[in-house]
């Protein structure tokens, strides 16, 4: 199940509303309680829906780990077992995260390196694991570092891992982030009504335009790359670099949104990544709570910048690595990773004294292209495949600057993205607001129900509505 529909925004969600909101105790904290337990049961639905095996894959991590941290507290005067405890916890989320994600592609690695012919199953990604195991691992490590208390409820410990809200694509949020909210929130119509006008802007971003730009860069992907044409080629990339934008910060969105309708705040995971002035600069403002993640629990534990060049340039490097890693189980994924460690690192102690000098534009231009060969690596499934398509983009095959092609996908898509790539790097939202409340009010009122209405329409007349980040 999606948000973006039909089960979910009239059956799902309607239904869940309901029962969370129905008030049965007026003790606050039995109906907290009750609200942890409905959200429960209705994010283990919500997750069964697509993929009801994993439902016990979700369940077990659950119950391991609760029964970890609550041992972890238990030995706190033990160092040794506690800490062993710890390291078993460790293994077994990385081990679960690793088999399901990683099997196949190591043994077909092994087979391609050693010229073996081991067999490999095709074993189904669990949906979310790579975001629910994260969120697991940032609470086990926190509990063991005495940064936030164990939880000795199951039903909130499980409310977090389960949430439905953001237990698909993100973002990630760290336990410590939620904690106080778990056994005291409270849900205002003042922010109830954010929490809508969040849900339907990541609603409007993500079948309006990601959708729409999405289907032309499927179009383009499935032409012969080496006979794309120079345009058609920046075209598709331009048109994947809006869509995995508008897609992931649209989910991003509307889980924000459906926490504040529940009285959870969850933290920002972009900051119009598309007007970055620097490839460093870009990565303060794309999944931000990734990158916090891998700051928090694998960068400054490695030591972060404290112990001399060399080792923060491992650090960086080992980071961008697992980065990589962690988005897909494939080399053209890890090249992304390493693509992107090797520029931060020359940024940061090449050409550290010279970008500042070079006018923004320059900057933000050509920070933009560097992003955009990123996304080709990204969206290919291989590595020769990227490199066939970065080859069209910059006319290596002997392929021509335009043809008939792009002057059709131009002629019918180009104003779209115009707007798109305005909405993307925040030229709209930086438009000076009508200042009577009032006034304002019923504005944001008719445009907000004015992109619920065309993303309804959207839904019910087209069968293109993919996300992205699912498949990570």
């Amino acid at each position: 199940m999606v948000f973006s529909s039909a089960t979910f925004l009239f059956l799902f969600f309607p239904l869940f509303l309901i029962l969370y909101n129905l008030k049965l105790f007026k003790d606050k904290n039995k109906e907290t309680l009750k609200k942890n337990t409905v959200l429960l049961i209705m994010s283990l639905i919500f997750y069964a829906w697509g993929e009801p095996v994993y439902i016990i894959l979700m369940l077990l991590s659950i119950f391991y780990n609760y029964n970890a941290v609550i041992d972890i507290d238990r030995y706190i005067s033990s160092p040794k077992k506690k800490k062993l405890v710890f390291v078993c916890a460790l293994i077994f989320n990385i081990f679960m995260l690793g088999f399901f994600k990683y099997y196949g592609f190591v043994v077909e690695s092994i087979n391609g390196l050693f010229s073996l012919s081991l067999p490999v199953k095709n074993i189904p990604l669990p949906v979310g694991i790579s975001f629910y195991t994260f969120q697991v691992l940032s609470y086990v490590i926190d509990v063991y570092r005495g940064d936030v208390k164990a939880q000795r409820n199951i039903i909130p410990f499980a409310t977090y891992i389960s949430m439905f809200p953001q237990l698909i694509a993100g973002p990630i949020v760290q336990y410590s982030d939620v904690e106080k909210q778990l056994s005291d929130r409270q849900v205002t119509a003042e922010k109830f009504a954010a929490g809508i006008m969040f849900f339907i802007k990541g609603l409007g971003k993500k079948v309006i335009f990601a959708n729409t730009v999405g289907a032309v860069y499927t179009e383009i992907l499935g032409m012969e790359t080496a006979t794309l044409s120079v345009v058609t080629s920046w075209l598709g990339i331009i048109c994947y670099t809006l869509q995995i934008y508008f897609d992931f910060s649209g989910y991003s969105d509307m889980a924000i949104g459906l926490g504040k309708m529940l009285g959870f705040d969850f933290l920002q995971n972009f900051n119009f990544p598309y007007k970055a002035v620097s490839i460093t600069d870009f990565w303060r403002r794309w999944h931000i709570s990734l990158s916090s993640w891998f700051r928090d629990y694998v960068y400054i534990p490695l030591g972060g910048n404290r112990k001399g060049t060399a080792r923060t340039i491992l650090n960086i490097f080992v980071v961008w690595s697992l980065t990589g890693l962690w988005h897909g189980a494939a080399w053209n994924f890890i090249a992304w990773g390493v693509f992107y460690g090797v520029l931060l690192i020359a940024e940061k102690y090449v050409f550290a004294s010279v970008i500042e000098k070079i006018p923004k534009f320059i900057r933000y231009t050509v920070t933009m292209v560097i992003v955009m060969i990123g996304w080709v690596f990204f969206s290919n499934e291989s590595l020769s495949a990227a490199f066939d398509y970065i080859g069209s983009m910059f006319g290596l095959w002997d392929n021509c600057f335009i043809d008939s092609t792009a002057e059709y996908l131009l002629s019918g898509n180009l104003f779209s993205v115009i707007i798109m790539i305005l909405c993307a790097t925040g030229v709209f939202a930086a438009l000076p607001r009508i200042k009577n409340f009032r006034v304002n009010i019923a504005f944001m009122s008719i445009g907000y129900i004015g992109i619920f209405i065309l993303c309804i329409i959207y839904l019910i007349s087209e069968t293109y509505n993919p996300f992205l980040y699912f498949r990570f």
